[in-house]
């Protein structure tokens, strides 16, 4: 075999190797303290984790949000929620929530993590009571 042709075979391997990419799977959401217990107003802030390597993502932006009572069986039930600039805490992102009634609350997440290609998206899961 020529040098040419370990060349053009190497070539051929690279361009057609299976690209790596990081998946959504890659990535969690945490509650990193509890809401108050009422029906007020209340703020959540939620930890975005690298889970690899367990190391907080800062700088994700966060384009949807959503919280319904889906693990009370009514995800019909919803409520405001919506994300709030805080830079205090790199990775942390902070969420103003309007529960409407006592129960167990998720509220969703969808966030676009620089690099990937792929939406994040989470759920977190909360009791509250009036």
């Amino acid at each position: 075999m020529n040098i040419r042709s370990i060349v053009a075979a190497a070539l051929l391997a690279a361009l057609t190797a299976p690209i790596a990419w990081a998946s959504d799977s890659d990535y969690g959401f945490e509650l990193v303290v509890p809401p108050a217990a009422s029906g007020d107003t209340t703020t959540m802030k939620v930890r975005l984790l690298h889970l690899p390597d367990r190391k907080p993502v800062a700088d994700a932006v966060i384009f949807e949000t959503r919280f319904d009572m889906g693990p009370d069986g009514m995800p019909t039930m919803t409520a405001p929620a919506k994300a709030v600039p805080d830079t205090s805490e790199p990775g942390v992102y902070v969420f103003q929530v309007e529960p409407s009634m006592a129960g167990q609350w998720a509220l969703s997440i969808a966030a676009k993590v620089q690099g990937e290609t792929e939406t994040v998206r989470g759920s977190i899961t909360i009791t509250t009571s009036k």
